[in-house]
Order: structure tokens, then sequence, then C-alpha cells
């Protein structure tokens, strides 16, 4: 009898498991039967670096050290971390991720600009005209810059397929909904469709708070 019991309980966890993973998508690149689900990715301050300031912070022909790979194909959190020192304060232990950029990004939060002394504007990665700079400090030296620290735009990484599905194109603004009890619905969420991508929306440690979100956590896409 209390073998029978233990079969029936590994039959259910097993049925639940396949519908959680149905629901986040078994392979990372789609979010399952149904495009508009998509899985959150929550990220906290980090930087991006350029070869050249890589080789300032670091020593020259550095190579970044892989921690832990990340969900979009070839990206990952390195080993190594930089000091964000702005007019009013400093933050420490700022992950590097990689690979190495063309330019480099600073992403961080409202509040840490706030504690930082400078004002971040929203925006996608990679548009950093008019941006402020800030002075980044690594165990080998230190480089300050003119420009480049943002507050990341939330947005969905998906393929052009899967985008296609949905009626939707890279660079579109799609609304989002969030269950649960700090829910609602999240407006202004930029598509970015691309190949080699998994499905996941990436939003910050902010926006998440506010909506009591997680990694993991599936979220829908509204359509008209």
């Amino acid at each position: 009898m209390l073998e029978t019991g233990n079969m029936i309980d590994r039959i259910v966890s097993e049925v639940l498991a396949q519908g959680r993973a149905a629901a986040r998508g078994t392979t990372g690149t789609d979010a399952g039967s149904d495009p508009a689900l998509v899985p959150v990715g929550v990220s906290n301050r980090h930087i991006h670096l350029s070869r050249q300031d890589m080789d300032a912070l670091f020593g020259p022909g550095v190579m970044l050290t892989r921690k832990k790979a990340m969900k979009q194909p070839g990206q990952y959190a390195a080993e190594e971390t930089v000091i964000l020192r702005g007019p009013k304060g400093e933050i420490g232990k700022v992950r590097v991720l990689g690979p190495l950029r063309k330019d480099t990004q600073v992403e961080v939060s409202t509040a840490d600009g706030f504690a930082l002394g400078v004002r971040p504007p929203l925006r996608m990665s990679g548009k950093l005209n008019d941006t402020p700079g800030l002075e980044i400090v690594g165990p080998h030296g230190s480089v300050r810059k003119s420009a480049g620290v943002i507050v990341a735009m939330r947005h969905i990484h998906m393929l052009p397929e899967t985008a296609a599905r949905l009626g939707l194109a890279n660079g579109d603004e799609v609304s989002v909904l969030v269950e649960g009890p700090r829910g609602g619905i999240m407006h202004h969420v930029a598509i970015r469709a691309a190949e080699a991508s998994a499905t996941e929306m990436h939003i910050d440690v902010e926006e998440a708070n506010a909506f009591g979100l997680k990694n993991d956590d599936i979220v829908r896409i509204l359509r008209d």
C-alpha cells in the first residue's frame, strides 16, 4: 500500500514538473506552446566593458573569467567586479557581464543613480548619447567615462519567428500582464527580436520589487 502511494506521489510530481516546464518553455528559446507567455529575468546593476577599458581596469590582454552562463546565448556573468564612483558616492562589487563589447555601458537602477550622484536616463542598450559618465575602478587601474550610464528600458528578447507569431517585430512596444497580489500591467515593454535569442523579459530590481516578480516567474504579453 505504501509502495502504491509513493508511486502516485511520483506520478503527480512528474506531471506538475512537466506543466511548469511547458509554461517556462523547455528549451529557453521559446515560451512553450503559447508565445505570449514569457519568463522573467531580473537584472541587478552591472557593467559591460570595452577591450580598452578591460585592459585599463584588469591589465593588458586579461580575459574575463566565466562565472555563470546567462539565458541569452553566448552571454555570461564574469567573476570580475568593479567599483563605480560618482560625485556623491560609490558602489562596489558591480558584476562585469561578458563578452566584451565595442563600448563600455553601465546599467544601474534609479536608486543607484541617486547614491552615485548621477542621473541616468531610461534607455535601450547601446543608446548612450547624452548619458552621464562616472569613474570605474578595477584592481589594475581606473577609467573615467564621460558617458555610458543608463537605466535599462524593460524589454523582451525573442526569436524573429516568435515575434512574427505574435504579430510583432523588433523595436515594437507591448504591454505585459503580471498576475499575483502585487500584479498589474507593465506598459512600454520593448521587443528585441534577434537570431540566437532566448525568450525572456528583462526588468531591473526596482521593477521586480514593485510587481512582486522574481527570476523565472511567467508574465503574459497582451495582444490587441
